[in-house]
């Protein structure tokens, strides 16, 4: 082998390709492969980014279950397909085969102990359902059902930003959705991807002020994820805000009537859960009790984020840690690239947030109950146009849903037993 050390190109063997040669055919490959991609429907586009997504959250899960050691499910180690059947996966499947307890189960001391009432029944009933017709295994049914929901989500979600952005930042909008670092929980038999298709298409029918239209898609919402009370609370502010303006901005005939339809609608589905609960077992207060068994304790609203900001920081600091990360959440949707997406993806936004403060109490779950934010994926993608924080963004989005499947999907003991659930 011969060569130059000037920095001219070295010559290699006979019939081996020198580096450059290999780097300029990748990048060859690359720019084709682009240009093909850039020429397909919107729809395809969407389709093939999230395809990519969930191909990247496989592999991150068939490698968390290779490194699956002792736990209350199955032997170490289990396939792909057995690790996703696990934790709320575990509840699904219960309501599927046996329904709801018409008796709400008791500890020794009277309380009320863990059960199905706490899991909302569209996907656990919509994949019976499916069972039952095909004679498929409902595990199999059940993981079909939430990947079919993700995809259907992501088309959804590309339809409701194109009401804010151009195409380009309305796809990295979505890129940004699907590579999320909880976005992994899309392709597991949870109620997420359902209630994400059945949540983003109430919010394009609101944005597009279909008002009586989006009345039984946000019934099923709200049957299906708790987000039942977070849009009433939103569609009484926009029903303010709409009634106050009619002056400056006239309105279309009826508007501000459908409107309200809409925003009484809401708050009757948001009620309808645990009104079938009470009617179901006779004990009016049988969804909030059985919620409540997951915290340990009754809830007072706003506390819980209290109690754990002193338990993280200490009494002092910890007393005002919930105060400055709400006007850190203040001033962010506020800011000038978060107005892009619209005054009512803002108040949804804004009011999910408040609703979380005051109901959830925070735990590692709360990390999944970050993705009704989707829409601020659109406001990230549009803080930039430069594709370098664009990628920057995936890689890091792809590096954290490795940490939060690594650390919370797979089952290690706590010292005191159990472990923290996704």
């Amino acid at each position: 082998m011969s060569g130059r050390l000037d920095g001219r190109a070295v010559t290699g063997a006979p019939g081996r390709a020198t580096p450059s040669a290999v780097h300029a055919a990748l990048g060859a490959w690359l720019l084709r492969a682009v240009r093909w991609f850039l020429r397909r429907p919107w729809w395809v586009q969407v389709l093939l980014i999230f395809a990519a997504s969930r191909v990247a959250s496989f592999a991150i899960f068939a490698a968390a279950a290779l490194q699956q050691g002792t736990n209350p499910w199955f032997e170490p180690e289990p396939d792909y397909f057995r690790f996703l059947q696990i934790w709320d996966s575990e509840w699904y499947g219960r309501i599927v085969v046996n329904g709801y307890p018409h008796v709400l189960p008791r500890s020794s001391s009277g309380t009320v102990s863990e059960n199905a009432w706490a899991f909302y029944p569209v996907f656990p009933y919509v994949v019976r359902t499916l069972w039952i017709v095909t004679s498929i295994p409902w595990q199999v049914v059940a993981q079909i059902v939430a990947m079919a929901a993700g995809f259907a989500a992501a088309l959804v979600v590309y339809r409701l930003f194109r009401h804010f952005a151009g195409h380009e930042t309305s796809i990295w909008g979505v890129a940004f959705f699907a590579f999320f670092p909880v976005s992994a929980i899309l392709q597991v038999p949870y109620a997420e991807s359902l209630g994400t298709v059945f949540l983003a298409w109430a919010l394009l029918w609101i944005v597009e002020r279909r008002y009586l239209l989006a009345i039984p898609v946000v019934a099923v919402a709200c049957l299906t994820r708790p987000v039942g009370v977070p849009l009433a609370a939103m569609l009484a502010i926009l029903f303010l805000v709409r009634w106050v303006g009619r002056r400056r901005r006239p309105l279309a005939p009826g508007e501000v009537l459908r409107l309200a339809v809409l925003t009484v609608a809401t708050a009757a589905s948001a009620l309808a859960w645990p009104a079938i609960a009470w009617a179901a077992t006779g004990v009016m207060t049988a969804y909030t009790d059985t919620e409540a068994v997951w915290r340990g304790s009754d809830l007072v609203p706003f506390m819980p984020w209290l109690d754990t900001g002193r338990y993280l920081f200490g009494p002092v600091i910890g007393a005002i840690a919930p105060f400055v990360l709400v006007a850190a959440a203040a001033l962010y949707l506020t800011s000038s690239h978060v107005r892009l997406i619209g005054l009512e993806l803002r108040l949804w936004c804004a009011t999910y947030a408040l609703y979380l403060l005051a109901f959830l109490y925070p735990q590692t779950s709360t990390f999944r109950m970050m993705l009704p934010f989707f829409p601020l994926a659109l406001a990230g993608a549009a803080l930039s146009r430069s594709r370098a924080y664009r990628g920057a963004v995936l890689v890091m989005f792809v590096l954290l849903q490795i940490v939060w499947v690594q650390w919370l999907w797979g089952w290690t003991q706590l010292p005191g037993g159990g472990d923290w659930p996704p």
